[in-house]
């Protein structure tokens, strides 16, 4: 279907869902074409001004609390989304495939979308509401995707890290022992909201500035890229496998990921890096590994390589390069 269809009506969320996603599990951002049993309605405005505030260093053109807002996408992230909304006594409008963004609307817009389907909710988007695109759990580098878009500025980013084993369970959240505070991280105008709304149901969320948001984004795109290829080189066995069975692996691979990282976008991380992707590891050790989204992830770091190569330098990441090219000729991944 196509997201800048026909417009339909607004809708509101009246069930109850779970959560959401995490880290992998594509199957969570699939939007349902109809849905039953929903109210129609205009989003309700903010009962306050926007107010400038600092939070751990992010500065916040909106309310550092929960307020209604505009989710798009009707899956498992939407609805709960909505339904943590709910739950504080919030109604936010449930946008479906199809339907027009409410330009009089107020507060966030969660974008809960497949990577690709994200152009078509961009160019579906008021002129007048692009600062509030919040762009919720997407997988994978996006940066320049949002540079090219021109939202790279402006918009709000939110890394999620939490996971559901099925429709109706308590959500998973992303603590480990390396890291008790949690790793779901949000940054940009709705920070604060979006905190405020994920803790409201008891979950973790730390507001970040541009700076170390990048750095905690990167390591969920090493997380993702570096997983999903190992499991899938051995048999695709689960990330707990990975993280258990094959960790000399996944350390060689992470360090040289990091080195190509480093050298093309001029950032330095943290030590113990490969260490905070084994632990979060060992809170989904259940999850399946599959090569998908490749132009959305393991792509950026074939891109360096073969930028490098034209140039005459040498490859920066060659155990990933060396599977990730097994997995194409055994059939697990396409490109060119």
């Amino acid at each position: 279907s196509d997201l800048g269809g026909a417009g339909m009506v607004r809708k509101l969320v009246t069930g109850g869902l779970l959560l959401m996603v995490g880290i992998e599990m594509s199957a969570a951002f699939s939007m349902p074409l109809q849905g039953a049993g929903i109210t129609t309605r205009t989003a309700p405005s903010l009962s306050k001004a926007p107010r400038t505030s600092m939070v751990l260093g992010a500065k916040m053109m909106a309310g550092d609390g929960d307020c209604a807002c505009t989710i798009i996408g009707a899956g498992r992230i939407g609805s709960a989304l909505a339904d943590m909304g709910k739950a504080s006594g919030f109604e936010d409008v449930i946008v479906r495939r199809g339907e027009p963004i409410p330009e009089d609307g107020s507060g966030p817009i969660y974008v809960t979308v497949r990577n690709d389907d994200l152009k078509g909710v961009i160019d579906a988007c008021p002129a007048s509401r692009r600062d509030d695109l919040t762009f919720y759990g997407q997988n994978g580098y996006i940066e320049d995707f949002l540079a090219k878009e021109k939202l790279d500025k402006s918009s709000s980013q939110v890394l999620v890290y939490m996971a559901v084993a099925k429709l109706g369970e308590k959500p998973t959240d992303g603590i480990t022992d390396l890291n008790p505070e949690g790793l779901t991280s949000a940054t940009g105008k709705w920070a604060g909201q979006v905190a405020a709304r994920l803790k409201s149901a008891g979950l973790t969320c730390q507001i970040k500035d541009t700076a170390p948001f990048q750095l905690a984004m990167f390591e969920k795109h090493m997380w993702i890229c570096a997983f999903m290829l190992l499991g899938v080189h051995h048999g695709g066995v689960t990330v707990g496998e990975v993280e258990s069975k094959h960790t000399d692996d996944l350390v060689q691979m992470v360090t040289e990921m990091q080195q190509a990282i480093q050298d093309k976008e001029g950032v330095k991380f943290e030590a113990k890096c490969p260490e905070r992707l084994l632990a979060y590891a060992r809170t989904v050790a259940h999850f399946p590994t599959a090569l998908k989204e490749f132009d959305w992830r393991n792509k950026y770091f074939l891109d360096i390589t073969r930028d490098r190569e034209a140039s005459g330098k040498p490859d920066l990441t060659p155990m990933h390069t060396k599977l990730l090219l097994k997995a194409r000729d055994d059939g697990h991944v396409k490109f060119d």
